[in-house]
């Protein structure tokens, strides 16, 4: 499916029509890992409104927008980044920057294993909003917060014999399955919330969306190897 990344690419899978029960994604990392506990993500747009005027004459006028950004980014939690963040623990991602004195926006990713905590984000950047409009005037930050997708385990932990047979079908692939936190999503998660439980398994892929990203050929075959072994579980069952 395409667009996984932004939790789009199931929109048009036919959930029914796949004729499937349960299912694996095929979209993780070293070959003997399973997920199953994916980000709870949403995008947060931030649009600001700057007063422009000649900076000569600038006093008690201009609202500097790109300013306006830089504050609005100072007063989010410095140490909840990706860079500075791992396992469970969630962030604010700022994907992008773009503006002038006028105008100004910015856009981030938000992302937690906790629905209480991903609540609270998001809750986060609407206060930030709210705060800087009470300093510079309404209408100066306009947040727009969407959901993207949702953590999965809420409906795997309905199924736990699909984490069971995978750890068997991984062990008999010659590998120690082991479970693994999501720090991101797989269009399983979308997937298991349309009706179609569906943990994810690794391909033997590393560091993923980067320069030195490869495929271990001989975790790809372990990956073949696992699938295999599933589907005689199921075909036994």
């Amino acid at each position: 499916t395409p667009d996984e990344e932004i939790g789009e690419g199931p929109d048009f899978f036919d959930v029914p029509g796949f004729g499937a029960k349960y299912a694996y994604t095929i979209d993780g990392g070293a070959a003997n890992e399973i997920e199953f506990q994916n980000f709870n993500a949403a995008e947060a747009k931030i649009f600001i409104r700057g007063r422009s005027v000649h900076p000569g004459s600038a006093k008690g006028i201009m609202i500097n927008a790109l300013k306006v950004a830089a504050e609005f980014d100072a007063m989010l939690p410095p140490g909840e980044v990706p860079a500075l963040t791992d396992g469970f623990q969630g962030f604010y991602h700022l994907m992008k920057c773009s503006g002038t004195v006028g105008s100004a926006e910015l856009q981030y990713i938000l992302r937690d294993h906790d629905e209480h905590a991903f609540n609270r984000r998001k809750n986060k950047i609407r206060g930030i909003a709210d705060t800087l409009n009470r300093k510079y005037g309404a209408g100066t930050v306009t947040a727009e917060v969407r959901e993207q997708y949702r953590n999965m385990a809420e409906i795997i932990r309905k199924h736990p014999f699909l984490i069971d047979l995978a750890k068997n079908a991984i062990s008999d692939a010659g590998l120690t399955p082991a479970i693994v936190p999501i720090r991101g999503g797989t269009d399983g998660a979308r997937l298991s919330f349309m009706g179609l439980p569906c943990p994810n398994l690794g391909t033997g892929g590393y560091n993923f969306h980067g320069e030195s990203e490869f495929a271990d050929v001989d975790g790809m075959e372990c990956t073949v190897k696992t699938i295999l072994n599933l589907m005689k579980a199921f075909a036994e069952r």
